[in-house]
């Protein structure tokens, strides 16, 4: 079996107009203005109202015809923004459709910077072409960027690297929901990229920075897997701690990676969290090259004075372009 088949990034290549004729859109409330909406590849966010549709992510791009009809359901207003959490095309695929429809897209800094050259995605041996100018987020930021939009304030904040070297999670203020792009994927070991600036101890940073944050009351859209609250994200992190520890162990005890494996780290855990796209051998394979290979400098720091400045691509009000 060829394995990128397997892969819920998906192929772009191999997702074609049969495998769309068999994707339901499914939108469901969430709280406020927010909605989130399944198919086929990343969960999506909605913040629905009178001053348009902001679309966190947008799956493939042989769905975008659905999405988009399952979205006029809930309101006649355009798609206005969409925001990228991170570059992976299970999350981007549409950009390229909405952004010849007219929203402003919208990621931090490395998202564009990877997705306007050709990609690897290392784990899985998959060659991913650089995107057209369409596709690429005209709007980029370092720290993060605030939208006012149907009631709500929105912060989109970068995280360091964690999924990848641009991830970003978005929070809806008033709606109490978080959206945490591939941060976090529920009940399923989550996809680390590596080759991407990934880091599994990026992630377990992240969530223990975001746990705190929220109450009871909040709602957490994962990158992957079902709506869920506070207490699910809390005990992801409780878990990818306790697989990282134990790998951390075996890697001071001068285990290779093969000895890793056969250690089975992820044992404790597999019955729950075991069951998805990533196996138990093969996550346990990731963390090690995670730790053996971490970020280097953690680069992704932007020098200070212009770190959360945003940055417009495309053409400049002088009719030049950047």
């Amino acid at each position: 079996m060829i394995r990128p088949l397997i892969f819920a990034l998906g192929s772009a290549l191999a997702f074609g107009a049969a495998a769309q004729d068999d994707v339901t859109i499914n939108i469901t409330p969430v709280a406020g203005s927010v909605h989130m909406l399944t198919g086929q590849g990343g969960n999506i966010g909605l913040s629905v109202g009178d001053d348009g549709v902001f679309m966190v992510d947008d799956q493939f791009a042989p769905l975008t015809a659905k999405i988009k009809a399952a979205i006029a359901e809930k309101t006649d207003q355009p798609i206005k923004f969409v925001i990228n959490t991170h570059w992976h095309f299970d999350h981007t695929g549409g950009n390229e459709n909405l952004g010849e429809d007219g929203a402003v897209i919208v990621a931090h800094h490395n998202v564009r910077k990877r997705m306007s050259t050709d990609q690897v995605i290392k784990f899985f041996n998959r060659e991913v072409p650089a995107s057209p100018k369409v596709a690429l987020p005209v709007i980029t930021f370092g720290k993060g960027v605030t939208f006012h939009l149907n009631g709500d304030t929105i912060k989109v904040k970068h995280v360091p690297p964690a999924h990848t070297d641009g991830d970003s999670i978005v929070w809806f203020k008033q709606a109490n929901v978080l959206h945490t792009g591939d941060l976090f994927f529920n009940g399923l070991y989550p996809f680390i990229d590596v080759g991407s600036g990934g880091s599994v101890d990026g992630i377990i940073n992240a969530v223990n920075k975001l746990v705190p944050k929220l109450d009871d009351n909040s709602k957490v859209i994962p990158g992957h897997g079902p709506l869920t609250d506070r207490a699910g994200l809390k005990a992801y992190g409780e878990m990818l701690t306790d697989i990282r520890n134990n790998v951390r162990t075996l890697i001071k005890a001068g285990s290779t990676a093969e000895q890793v494996v056969a250690a089975k780290p992820t044992q404790a855990h597999d019955a729950k969290w075991g069951n998805g796209f990533i196996k138990p051998d093969q996550f346990a394979k990731m963390v090690y090259e995670s730790l053996m290979n971490p970020p280097k400098g953690h680069r992704h720091h932007h020098k200070k004075g212009k770190a959360g400045d945003k940055h417009w691509h495309g053409t400049k009000p002088d009719g030049k372009t950047q």
